[in-house]
């Protein structure tokens, strides 16, 4: 009894934990940014070409994606901790394995397998989900602070692997970040035990009645567009992300500032991710959503005519700032729209489409570089679908705009 008052939503423990899980997600985006670090590194190791040394991070973020969906499961059922223990050893396991890997084939399914769907995916969606469930005025705020920590992790880890790349090699370092990942995640997990206050299953079923049809759209129809918008919106933003290393490598700059570049995208993207998560508690998702994604096409339209140093710089922070508060508005959207007992898995659904739209734009940008030799056109490329993914935004606004009693107060 004593204990109970910390598990109100909106209470001190629900912040404490937003911390723990910013924290362990912070560790856990190793597994999604190695690879744009490593990708020169493991490209010239195996003797591979660009577009088959992408694949290594394409299979990492479609199992990143579709595990979303398993560890949103588990934590709708068994509660956060289950997904966090099994993705600290999936990690574990994929940077030793990978690490040792005598081929590119092993390098890639220990990426896609274990790191991927076993390891990182535990340290996304779920905590996504999990930490929505702990919020209703603050929701959006609080989000915000726990999906930082994927931005957070391209802040930190570019240069730290860089630096060990650089003095003890690529899988000497892929061992040791495996071991780190292990102990640090377990430790942390042990502050997420309790779970979510429970929520009356009549009060529920009775809040979501009328919401059977949100946006008038059946709930099928909707997750389908959130999913085809997710993909969308990710295939632009892998552009800079998967690439910015490799591309200031061809443009004579080196490595290392390629690596300082994503590291200035991530840092700014924590600084918009914060900002976009106080919009989005006064504007709702749906807005949110709009105004990000038409920064990011902004964004990577200015990479098509600067490509001086200084104007890289410029462009990548400025990258960060527009495009930081696009995926977090997603889970948003779903719990603005669907029955919390959902939250887990159906997050874990459009968060999955955003990994999809990671994966298959790092891949396709890899092999518009082999055709054309150059990235303009794989600039051009993600500009395209981040104009299809403002598109259907807009177009759900539209009909969310007379239709704003659909939305659950406090749900």
């Amino acid at each position: 009894m004593m204990s109970a008052p910390r598990s109100e939503p909106e209470s001190t423990y629900a912040w404490l934990r937003v911390l723990a899980a910013l924290a362990i997600m912070t560790i856990g985006g190793a597994g999604m940014y190695s690879m744009g670090v490593a990708l020169p590194l493991v490209q010239a190791d195996f003797s591979a070409t660009r577009g088959d040394a992408s694949l290594p991070y394409t299979l990492t973020m479609i199992g990143f994606g579709v595990g979303g969906i398993l560890m949103g499961r588990l934590a709708d059922r068994f509660g956060v901790v289950v997904p966090v223990m099994i993705g600290a050893l999936g990690l574990g396991g994929g940077f030793v394995l990978a690490g040792t890997a005598p081929s590119l084939l092993q390098f890639s399914l220990a990426h896609g397998v274990l790191i991927g769907l076993l390891g990182c995916s535990a340290t996304f969606a779920p905590l996504v989900a999990d930490t929505s469930l702990w919020f209703n005025r603050r929701r959006g705020i609080a989000v915000a602070i726990c999906a930082s920590g994927n931005y957070v992790a391209g802040t930190v880890w570019p240069p730290i692997l860089q630096y060990a790349f650089d003095t003890v090699g690529w899988r000497a370092t892929y061992v040791g970040l495996g071991c780190f990942c292990t102990v640090a995640m377990v430790v942390l997990a042990l502050a997420l035990r309790r779970r979510p206050p429970a929520l009356e299953a009549s009060s529920e079923i009775k809040s979501f009645s009328k919401n059977e049809r949100p946006l008038g759209l059946s709930p099928n129809a909707l997750m389908a567009l959130l999913v085809i918008a997710g993909v969308s919106c990710c295939v632009a933003m892998s552009m800079p992300q998967v690439h910015i290393v490799a591309y200031c490598s061809d443009l004579g700059y080196g490595a290392a500032r390629g690596a300082q570049m994503l590291s200035l995208m991530f840092g700014f993207g924590v600084v918009s991710r914060l900002a976009f998560g106080f919009i989005s508690d006064r504007l709702g998702g749906l807005r949110t959503l709009l105004l990000a994604s038409s920064l990011q096409a902004v964004a990577i339209a200015l990479f098509l005519p600067f490509d001086t140093l200084i104007s890289l710089y410029v462009v990548s922070a400025l990258f960060g700032i527009f495009q930081g508060g696009l995926v977090p508005q997603y889970a948003i959207v779903v719990r603005e729209y669907f029955a919390p007992r959902e939250a887990g898995v159906r997050v874990g659904i459009v968060l999955m489409s955003t990994m999809l739209g990671m994966a298959l734009g790092g891949w396709m940008s890899g092999v518009i570089f082999d055709l054309t030799g150059s990235y303009r056109a794989a600039f051009l490329n993600g500009f395209a679908w981040n104009l299809l993914n403002i598109a259907i935004i807009a177009w759900l606004l539209m009909r969310a705009l007379p239709a704003r009693d659909r939305l659950i107060p406090g749900t």
